[in-house]
C-alpha cells in the first residue's frame, strides 16, 4: 500500500517498475447540474481511505474520432471508459512519496480543445518520473462546448460561462499540486508545466491568464505558444451557431440549458464549426478579465516576467493533418496561392522563399510540400519564434528547440510531423505496436529520447535545459540558438532562416487556425 494524505482524504495507489502511481485522484468537485459552465469548486472530502486502483477516470466529453490516421493508437485509445462530466481527475507518478521535494511537471494535454485526455498511456509518467527523479502529474479539463463556450454574452449572463471553464480548470488542478504535491515528494515552488498542441497553446494562455499566477514557475509550451485566443465578438459567433446546432434559444431558461445533453452538445460544437468553416471554433477568450489581450501581447508587456520558457515546433507539424482521412487535396501553383491568401497577404512571396529554400537543400518542393511547410510554419513555429523574440526584448530566459526527427509512418512520408515529440517526451515511444509505428524504435530512438527526457527534466529542475550532452545556450534575436532533436541533435544558430525571415516582411494571420 501506498497511502498519501491529501486536502480532501488519503488516497492508496501502487507501485510499478519502481514508481508509485496515483491514478484518478479528484482536485475539484463534479462540474455537473447547477455546476455546469460555472468555474471548478473544491472537491468533496472523503473519510477513510481511497482506493484509486489502476484505471483512469473517465474523459471529458468529446467527439470519439473513428480515424485518426497516425495517431489512431493515442487518442481515444480507450473510449469504453467513457464520457462524462464528472472528469476533473488527475494522475501522478513520483519516484516516493518521502517529501524530498523534487521537480513537478504538470502535463496537459493536446486535443483542439475538444478532445484528449490526461489518462491515455501515451502520456504516462513512469518513464519520466524515475529517469529525473522528478514528479509527473497530467490533468483532465473541460473541452468544447462544456469548456470553452462562451454563453455570458448571447445570454446576458444568465448562464456566466466565460469560455474560459476548461482553463480555470488546469488552474484548479495546480492549486491542487500547490496544496498537495509536498505529500507525494514534489516541490511545490518548482513546478513546470507543459502541454503539446492545444496544451502548449493552454500552456500560452497560462502565462497570462490573472487566475493562474504564481502556480507555475517554468513553462514548456511544445507546438502551441501564446498566439491562441479568440475576441469576445468570435467567442459570441460561435455561441450562436452551436445554440442553433443544439436547438436551443439564447433566451431558453437557464434549467433548459443545464438540461442538454452533453452528448447532443459535442454533436453542436462539430456542425458549428463545419459551418464557421473552422476546425477549432473552442478556444481561449479574451474575456478582458481574466484573460486580458492575446497572451503574446500581454507577455510582450513583462505579464510573465520571472518565468523561464523553452518552446519549440516540429519540423513537419502540418503533413499529420495532410494524412488524415478526408484530407485529399492536390494544389498546384495557383491553387495553393489562393489558398493562402486567405490568411497572407502576400502568398507569392512566401512561396517562393520556400521553394528556393527547400530546392537549395535539396528537399521536394512540389505545391503539397510548400503547403505543408508554409502552415506548419505560421501556426507552429513562427509563434515559437515569436514568443522567444518578445522574451529576450525584455531581458527574460528563453530556449527555442526543434524536433526533427522523422515517423517512420507510412514509409517515412510524415517527416516530423505534430505530436512526434510526446513519446520521446515521456519515452512510450515503443509502448505498444502502434506507437513504435508512429515513433519508431531501436537505438537510435531510444538514444534520442534520452537527450529529450534529460533536457525537460534538467529544465523543471532549475529553469536550464542544458545538460552534459546538449550544451544548450539561452535563446537572443541575433544568434537564434535553437537546439535540433534528430540525427544528431545538436544546437544550431538560425535553423532554416530564410523562412523564418520572411514573415518579418509579410502581414500574415501567425497562430491562427
Amino acid at each position: 500500500m501506498t497511502i498519501v494524505e491529501t486536502g480532501s482524504g488519503k488516497v492508496d495507489g501502487f507501485t510499478a517498475n519502481g514508481v508509485n502511481v496515483f491514478l484518478s485522484i479528484p482536485f475539484a468537485k463534479p462540474p455537473v447540474g447547477e455546476l455546469r459552465w460555472q468555474g471548478p469548486q473544491d472537491p468533496e472530502p472523503w473519510s477513510g481511505i481511497k482506493e484509486l486502483g489502476s484505471d483512469y477516470s473517465a474523459q471529458a466529453w468529446q467527439s470519439i474520432m473513428a480515424d485518426m490516421g497516425p495517431l489512431g493508437f493515442a487518442f481515444n485509445a480507450d473510449a469504453l471508459r467513457g464520457f462524462n462530466e464528472d472528469c476533473l481527475y488527475l494522475n501522478v507518478w513520483t519516484p516516493a512519496t518521502d517529501r524530498k521535494k523534487r521537480p513537478v511537471l504538470v502535463w496537459i494535454h493536446g486535443g483542439g480543445f475538444s478532445g484528449g485526455t490526461g489518462g491515455t498511456p501515451l502520456y504516462d509518467g513512469t518513464s519520466l518520473a524515475a529517469r529525473g527523479d522528478a514528479v509527473v502529474v497530467t490533468i483532465n479539463y473541460r473541452l468544447g462546448a462544456l469548456g470553452f463556450l462562451n454563453l455570458n454574452e448571447v445570454t446576458g449572463g444568465r448562464v456566466p460561462s466565460t469560455g474560459n471553464e476548461g482553463l480555470l480548470d488546469q488552474v484548479k488542478a495546480l492549486e491542487w499540486v500547490r496544496d498537495n504535491i509536498e505529500s507525494f515528494g514534489g516541490d511545490p515552488d518548482r513546478v513546470t508545466i507543459f502541454g503539446e498542441s492545444a496544451g502548449g497553446m493552454s500552456v500560452g494562455a497560462l502565462l497570462t491568464f490573472g487566475p493562474a499566477r504564481g502556480l507555475f514557475h517554468r513553462a514548456i509550451p511544445q507546438s502551441g505558444a501564446c498566439s491562441t485566443a479568440q475576441t469576445l465578438e468570435r467567442a459570441a459567433e460561435v455561441a450562436e451557431a452551436v445554440l442553433a446546432s443544439a436547438g436551443i434559444s439564447a433566451n431558453a431558461p437557464t434549467n433548459e440549458f443545464l438540461a442538454i445533453d452533453p452528448a447532443k452538445l459535442v454533436e453542436a460544437g462539430t456542425a458549428a464549426g463545419l459551418g464557421l468553416g473552422n476546425a477549432m471554433i473552442f478556444q481561449p477568450c479574451i474575456d478582458g478579465n481574466q484573460l486580458a489581450n492575446i497572451p503574446l501581447n500581454d507577455v510582450e508587456a513583462g505579464v510573465a516576467d520571472g518565468i523561464p520558457i523553452m518552446v519549440g515546433a516540429t519540423k513537419d507539424e502540418w503533413r499529420l493533418f495532410t494524412s488524415m482521412p478526408g484530407f485529399e487535396v492536390e494544389f498546384d501553383d495557383e491553387t495553393l496561392e489562393q489558398f493562402l491568401s486567405a490568411n497572407i497577404d502576400e502568398p507569392g512571396r512566401v512561396i517562393d522563399t520556400y521553394r528556393d529554400a527547400r530546392e537549395g537543400r535539396g528537399e521536394s518542393a512540389t505545391a503539397n510540400d510548400l503547403f505543408a511547410a508554409i502552415e506548419t510554419d505560421r501556426i507552429f513555429r513562427m509563434p515559437a519564434i515569436d514568443l522567444a523574440d518578445r522574451l529576450v526584448e525584455r531581458g527574460e530566459k528563453a530556449f527555442e528547440y526543434l524536433f526533427t526527427q522523422a515517423s517512420p509512418w507510412g514509409d517515412g512520408g510524415l517527416g516530423s510531423p505534430h505530436a512526434i515529440d510526446i513519446g520521446f517526451v515521456f519515452g512510450t515511444y515503443a509502448d505498444s505496436a502502434g506507437s513504435a509505428e508512429f515513433f519508431g524504435q531501436g537505438e537510435a530512438v531510444e538514444r534520442l529520447a534520452k537527450t529529450v527526457q534529460d533536457a525537460w527534466l534538467a529544465f523543471a529542475a532549475d529553469g536550464d535545459p542544458s545538460t552534459s550532452d546538449l550544451p544548450w545556450a539561452a535563446y537572443d534575436s541575433d544568434q537564434r540558438p535553437t537546439a535540433i532533436f534528430g540525427q544528431p541533435s545538436e544546437v544550431v544558430d538560425d535553423p532554416f532562416g530564410a523562412e523564418r525571415a520572411v514573415w518579418n516582411e509579410v502581414n500574415a494571420r501567425i497562430g491562427s487556425l
